[in-house]
């Protein structure tokens, strides 16, 4: 489940259907990644942190969300603005910091930002089911959906796996070093918890066959778009549409 615990239940999005939310945050991540200027792209920061606020969000674990992906960023700050050229900003010693690299590396950094902090505000709290609902009403491809689901319900146990693999060695004296042994142990539980990944994904399918699964999920729920979910795409979509004509002004 995509959840922000004690967020959408408050927002101002939670009585959206899925599919205008899935789809609002498509097009916000579409919209973001397409601006090329740094004015634009604040703006886009700005609005994907009114909803934010609009949407309720913890700022504990949202801090800890944009982290992790700052985190990969980060090694942007550290090659883009060395490798790219351009006019120098910065020296030292043989390394120079271009003034075009710091420039790319800040307009990716809000971008991503922008991207993430919108996805969650509009998709967080959206439960797995009705998440592959949407996407199958959205008309999204039916493997796709398939391969999100089963990973997004599988994966804490693949997790679980590993976990039980390492505490097995533990038990067992072992002590990670920079060794050969330390390679060969590790490698040898990846592949058991590969193997035993596949023997329960060859259970899980024999149990669903068994249970008549022809190759379709079916659900009782039933999504109907409101007159709340027309306002909200009627106000939302135009101001996307506003943020790439700026971007376009300003070339």
């Amino acid at each position: 489940m995509i959840t922000e615990p004690g967020g959408r239940e408050r927002s101002l999005f939670h009585k959206l259907d899925p599919r205008v939310s899935l789809a609002a945050a498509a097009g916000a991540a579409f919209c973001f990644s397409l601006v090329r200027n740094l004015a634009p792209a604040g703006l886009c920061l700005a609005f994907a942190l009114a909803l934010a606020a609009a949407g309720g969000l913890h700022a504990r674990p949202l801090l800890k969300r944009l982290a992790a992906v700052n985190a990969f960023v980060l090694f942007i700050w550290l090659t883009v603005p060395l490798t790219m050229p351009g006019e120098s900003v910065a020296a030292l010693g043989p390394l120079s910091w271009s003034g075009e690299g710091v420039r790319l590396a800040l307009l990716i950094t809000v971008k991503c930002n922008a991207i993430l902090l919108s996805f969650l505000a509009l998709a967080a709290g959206i439960g797995l089911p009705r998440i592959g609902c949407a996407l199958e009403r959205l008309r999204a491809p039916p493997k796709l959906v398939f391969l999100f689901l089963f990973t997004c319900r599988y994966i804490h146990v693949v997790g679980e796996e590993w976990q039980r693999l390492r505490t097995a060695a533990k038990l067992r004296g072992f002590v990670p070093r920079n060794s050969l042994h330390t390679y060969r142990t590790i490698g040898n539980m990846l592949g058991l918890a590969f193997v035993n990944a596949i023997d329960r994904s060859r259970r899980i399918h024999e149990a669903m066959l068994l249970r008549g699964f022809a190759g379709s999920f079916h659900t009782a729920a039933e999504l109907r778009g409101t007159s709340a979910d027309w306002r909200f795409a009627a106000a939302f979509f135009p101001v996307l549409g506003v943020f790439l004509f700026l971007d376009l002004c300003l070339k």
